[in-house]
């Protein structure tokens, strides 16, 4: 595996963004092989090689190796669309730039369906996993979210919103106060609401969509 890594100028990291997995569970892979990992396929098809040979079982990295489409083609045939999946409660170091969010991996959604949650473009859009307790019921713990960062101004009163608060992003339920505050709500009503000032709070998307597994 580190031979195919080289071979290909890929570095630990990278192969771990591609296949959604830490760094540190692919130097796991390396020290002690692919032996009872369940992401050997994925890993395999990044490297375009065969799980036999990562575990050991051929020793030709080619041997019957299949090529499969990658996502992206996958995506475009069936008229799809990738959206970034991002770790919304990383910190930011303040600001709206969301250029540092890890994005963990990239998630297929129909075209048709995204329009009849917003008429913004897919670049737009970016996509979040609910993180906690603290906008139950609404959003549970796992839940996807569809975040279009191409609304970053309030038109409505308490509509849900992904933000950075104090350097870290969130998605909360917001309201404007007459004095220019801003209330930002959790909807597990055991969480006790915060008040933003000045510009201490920064608008990345309105949420305008939640996908629960069931």
């Amino acid at each position: 595996m580190k031979g195919l890594l080289e071979a290909q100028n890929l570095s630990q990291s990278e192969l771990a963004r591609r296949v959604g997995i830490s760094q540190s569970a692919v130097a796991q892979l390396l020290s002690r092989g692919g032996q009872g990992s369940k992401h050997i396929h994925a890993i395999a098809r990044e490297l375009h090689t065969t799980p036999a040979f990562l575990m050991g079982e051929i020793d030709d990295p080619s041997e019957k190796a299949v090529q499969l489409p990658s996502a992206s083609t996958v995506a475009e045939q069936l008229d799809a669309v990738l959206l970034p999946e991002v770790e919304v409660s990383y910190s930011m170091g303040g600001g709206a730039d969301i250029s540092d969010w890890p994005v963990v991996r990239q998630v297929p959604f129909s075209r048709d369906w995204l329009r009849t949650l917003t008429s913004s473009p897919a670049s737009d859009l970016m996509v979040a996993r609910g993180d906690g307790d603290s906008m139950q019921p609404t959003i549970l713990d796992g839940d996807l979210t569809i975040i279009d960062r191409g609304q970053q101004t309030m038109r409505q009163q308490d509509r849900i919103w992904a933000l950075s608060y104090g350097g870290f992003g969130m998605i909360k339920r917001l309201r404007a106060l007459p004095d220019g505050s801003l209330q930002i709500n959790s909807d597990n009503t055991a969480v006790t609401p915060i008040l933003a000032t000045d510009d201490e709070a920064f608008l990345i998307g309105r949420v305008v969509g939640v996908i629960r597994r069931i």
